[in-house]
């Protein structure tokens, strides 16, 4: 018999209370880290998603940690400060899913003087405290591994500090911290109605399959992203505070253009910037653009005309051509940004408000945000809650691991994040001999420490199981089904992990197959933009 079907799913909606202190709609970064938080400090939380979590924007980032170098040339230095003063804490975090990354910026001298990105990368350097980056330096391109790929005409580049993350896998460990900690977490359910009294939020949940439940609240989050003006008006039954600006971000990702780990920002003659980054090993990730977004919300799709332009930037620096042809994958997300009026839809801020009505039970809105400032954007969130909700315990993600991240289990006192997963690796091999070199880093950076759960949970101790496709076994599928959620292969191909770039269309669908046969159904709890991924993968 298979284990998931004789064992109840700890994680099924049918385990939802009728009442919780706090409701948050919308399971993408913000909602996930405002539940983790407000767990944390003892409330009860529900946190309800219509699709997967990270379903849509929260897993179309660029993936960096970064303070954004590119807002102080629009005067955002509050914006800079907060989210460098963030990335070395969350480097900190999850030494698993983030990791420390270099950046080179080629100089063109059509563009900003040198003495501009001087002053800009100095300011960088400076704005916020820095234990584990080093700072930027000038470099020549001609005798730096970075300049190998770059034309010729390219000689000075400039190289500075910045951090990775795999932005779906974050939303899914704050939503595995919130849940360890008492948060009820309910992929795939909607709030459909939201009724506001003086003391209480009255709700009417709606599962995938079509079941509605009633659940009270003390309090409802609104943040539901592109979505939360939409969700105030067409669901809470309350006009719209803010005005959302929708611009759309898409990347593409094709073979990898160079073999060494610094990542590139290149300037445009638009004034916009898009990066080349290295990923997943044999790829290399390149965006983003900033476009107008005034399509339905979650039905955008990297158009013909974006793929074109960012194959011609990145062409205008790489030696050999980047063309549509070379595409392997492509994919975008709808940013809620706050709109400042700004003409230009890449000077449109990254910053955030959050709005807090007490007139009756209280609501809070969240607009706007990066995923680099999540973490403080929680924290702010549940201090604002804490008064109205009689909140005794202060702010403490601050220096808290999220689920993996405390190597220190494995391998002793942390030295430094990066320098500590290596040493997590070796240990992990020593403990694990029986696991392929490339499938226990790649499982360790999925996982960290927790894979110590991954590999014990099935009977007979630590063995994988059947292989479903290659690198892929029984034991992980497992794993992401009981304790993250996974009810799809696009929630594991996609999502949970990328493999879906690695595998072709054959072996997607062969763990589309066992997903069906185990999970009770091809499309069961799976949202309908999924099948999206499948439909922009244009290799085989």
């Amino acid at each position: 018999m298979n284990p998931l079907q004789a064992t109840p799913d700890p994680l099924a909606p049918t385990d939802a209370p009728a009442s919780c202190d706090v409701l948050i709609v919308g399971g993408g970064i913000n909602g996930a880290g405002i539940a983790r938080d407000l767990a944390g400090r003892g409330l009860r939380v529900v946190l309800c998603e219509k699709d997967d979590l990270a379903a849509h924007t929260s897993s179309s980032s660029t993936k960096l940690i970064h303070g954004g170098l590119r807002y102080l040339e629009y005067y955002e230095f509050g914006l800079v400060r907060k989210s460098l003063a963030e990335r070395e804490r969350l480097l900190k975090s999850a030494p698993h899913i983030m990791w420390p990354l270099r950046f080179v910026m080629p100089h063109d001298p059509s563009m900003r003087p040198v003495w501009m990105i001087r002053a800009g990368l100095f300011l960088y350097d400076h704005l916020a405290r820095r234990e584990l980056l080093p700072g930027s330096r000038t470099i020549d391109l001609r005798d730096h591994v970075a300049g190998a790929p770059l034309k010729k005409s390219f000689t000075k580049g400039f190289v500075y500090s910045d951090g990775w993350v795999d932005d779906a896998r974050l939303v899914v460990l704050n939503a595995v911290d919130a849940a360890e900690r008492g948060a009820t977490v309910l992929p795939r359910c909607a709030c459909v109605d939201a009724r506001r009294e003086a003391n209480r939020w009255h709700v009417t949940l709606r599962d995938a399959d079509g079941t509605t439940r009633e659940l009270s609240a003390r309090a409802l989050v609104n943040a539901a992203g592109p979505w939360a003006a939409q969700f105030l008006a067409e669901h809470a039954h309350l006009p719209k505070a803010k005005t959302l600006r929708l611009v759309k971000g898409s990347h593409i990702v094709v073979r990898k253009l160079f073999d060494h780990d610094h990542a590139y920002i290149f300037q445009n003659p638009d004034k916009r910037i898009i990066f080349a980054i290295p990923y997943e090993g044999d790829f290399t990730l390149i965006g983003t653009t900033d476009t107008e977004y005034a399509g339905a919300i979650g039905a955008d799709r990297v158009d013909e005309r974006e793929v074109g332009y960012l194959c011609e930037q990145a062409s205008r620096y790489f030696e050999r051509p980047v063309t549509p042809a070379d595409v392997v994958w492509r994919y975008s997300g709808v940013r809620p940004l706050l709109d400042d009026e700004s003409g230009d839809p890449s000077a449109v801020t990254r910053d955030y408000s959050l709005e807090l009505d007490t007139a009756q039970a209280p609501l809070l809105s969240v607009w706007g945000g990066k995923i680099t400032t999540f973490r403080k954007l929680a924290e702010e969130a549940a201090d604002l809650l804490a008064s109205p909700l009689k909140v005794s315990r202060g702010a403490w993600t601050a220096g808290v691991p999220l689920p993996g991240g405390d190597l220190s289990t494995w391998i002793g006192a942390s030295l430094r994040p990066d320098t500590d997963f290596e040493r997590f690796v070796q240990e992990l091999v020593r403990r694990h001999p029986e696991l392929p070199p490339a499938l226990a880093r790649r499982l360790a950076h999925c996982y960290g420490t927790r894979i110590g759960t991954l590999l014990e949970e099935r009977e007979g101790g630590s063995t994988l199981g059947a292989e479903i496709a290659p690198g892929l076994f029984e034991a992980e599928l497992d794993f992401l089904h009981r304790h993250e959620w996974a009810r799809s292969a696009d929630d594991v191909l996609w999502r949970r992990t990328k493999l879906g770039l690695h595998l072709d269309a054959a072996q997607r669908e062969c763990v589309a197959a066992w997903c069906a046969a185990h999970w009770n159904g091809p499309t069961a709890n799976a949202p309908a933009e999924a099948a999206s991924h499948r439909k922009e993968t244009s290799w085989n």
